[in-house]
């Protein structure tokens, strides 16, 4: 009976505590000290590498780390890298760790470690399935550097919160072999309308997610010199090694749906939504009730002189009159040219419509909108309008 009142006085004791100085709180994140910053090259190799490591270097001076730069593969070894709360994969190409390597890193990851990949750690290790879940997604092609449009997806996280939400530079804009949406937090995506050979219509370019037991971070920017010192771009940076790090709180869990962008059409003749069925890969047709998805959205492209093209956001691909418009219209092509250029006529009630170059013919909502659409119509009428919101 004592050993029973004394136990009840003792957590009586505990709770009077608990009630004065409140519930203990979750220990502070670690704090960012070592960065290795890895630069080896087995393939191409970027002129801009020394100006990323000077980048990341003066970083580390600003925000209290210290950076250790290598292109030597045997520093992947269990005792160095645990030393280190991120690896920065600096435009790395080709096979560049032996396996007993590779085990190495993927056991520091496990451990809790951070992954950082600039540009080309896309172009790195083909062969290592593991390497390639933690990336994201691998290069598959580029077209030339030009500047587009960078859309900040989740402006909430620390390596965006600084950026405008549309933000226009130039850089070597990749196309990846996969897209990495499902498995990871999409930071920034490419407007594919505002610059040429953009091949997958839904486009991340910048993203972060929670991997093998640790963090990894991927921007796809960064091929240019130019870029380490635009305060934008290294600031973002400093928030992506933050992150991977874990020395700040981001949210990296995966979103499923890209963000519902780009312009509609409504046909006059049954008030429904043009739609690109099957992800783009069916006709055109004015069915839907709702503009919920991007099969109904499309980026209208202005090429001069009164033309444009439309661009479906479900696939990437350009609207075109097929069969110099004797065929419905379909999204299904990679570039722009007389079949899929249109003149946009603004009608006096606010309606628009579209005369295909093709064929000199306006795109009819065929039958009331019950058929898909098809360039054959020499006059407009209430079938050949469309109201364009976005």
């Amino acid at each position: 009976m004592r050993k029973r009142l004394l136990s009840l006085a003792a957590a009586l004791v505990a709770m009077v505590a608990t009630m004065l100085v409140g519930p203990a709180t979750p220990a502070a994140a670690a704090p960012l000290t070592k960065v290795l910053v890895f630069s080896k090259t087995a393939g191409f190799r970027h002129s801009s590498i020394p100006n990323g490591i000077a980048a990341i270097q003066a970083l580390g001076s600003a925000n209290g780390f210290t950076v250790t730069a290598t292109e030597d593969a045997a520093q992947f070894n269990a005792a160095n890298l645990a030393q280190y709360q991120v690896v920065v994969w600096l435009m790395t190409t080709g096979d560049v760790l032996d396996a007993t390597q590779q085990t190495a890193f993927q056991n520091y990851i496990a451990a809790g470690g951070g992954y950082v990949g600039v540009h080309a750690a896309a172009d790195t290790e083909y062969d290592w399935p593991w390497y390639g879940g933690l990336v994201g997604a691998w290069f598959s092609s580029h077209p030339a550097i030009q500047n587009a449009q960078v859309r900040v997806e989740t402006p909430v996280n620390v390596s965006t919160a600084h950026l405008p939400s549309v933000w226009t530079r130039s850089d070597e804009w990749y196309n990846y072999r996969t897209n990495p949406r499902p498995n990871v937090r999409v930071l920034m995506n490419l407007n594919e309308a505002s610059y040429t050979g953009g091949t997958m219509g839904d486009h991340p370019i910048t993203w972060c997610q929670n991997y093998g037991g640790g963090r990894a971070w991927y921007t796809g920017l960064g091929h240019t010199e130019a870029s380490y010192t635009d305060t934008n771009f290294t600031k973002m940076l400093l928030g992506g090694i933050q992150i991977a790090a874990g020395s700040v709180a981001a949210d990296c869990t995966p979103t499923s749906q890209p963000p519902v962008t780009g312009a509609t059409l409504k046909a006059r003749a049954n008030s429904k939504f043009v739609t690109a069925p099957g992800g783009g890969t069916g006709n055109l047709i004015a069915s839907a009730t709702t503009a919920a998805t991007l099969s109904e959205r499309y980026d209208v492209i202005d090429l001069g002189s009164g033309n444009v093209a439309l661009k479906s956001r479900a696939n990437g691909k350009y609207v075109c009159a097929d069969n110099a418009g004797a065929n419905p219209l379909i999204a299904n092509r990679t570039a722009v040219g007389p079949w899929e250029t249109f003149a946009l006529i603004r009608n006096s009630d606010g309606t628009i419509s579209l005369r295909a170059q093709a064929n000199g013919k306006y795109v009819v909502a065929e039958n009331a909108g019950a058929a898909a659409l098809i360039a054959n119509r020499t006059a407009i009428g209430t079938w050949e309008k469309f109201d364009q919101g976005s």
